[in-house]
């Protein structure tokens, strides 16, 4: 996945986070959960996509046999 295709793809889900945070009203605790859930995916993704995680290896890394 080119850089600036992960780069653009950040931006929409922050983006959309904050739509979500700034005009849907719901409790304060719910929302904390959804933001918490959000980012710890958008975390995992990232290592997945980057370092391979989870048994193979991402598109930079060459995995040694």
């Amino acid at each position: 996945m080119p850089l600036i295709q992960l780069v653009i793809i950040l931006i929409v889900i922050g983006v959309l986070l904050w739509l979500v945070n700034t005009y849907i009203p719901m409790d304060p605790k719910i929302k904390s959960i959804l933001n918490a859930v959000i980012v710890i995916a958008v975390v995992l993704w990232l290592l997945w996509i980057l370092l391979g995680m989870f048994g193979t290896a991402g598109p930079w890394i060459p995995m040694r046999r």
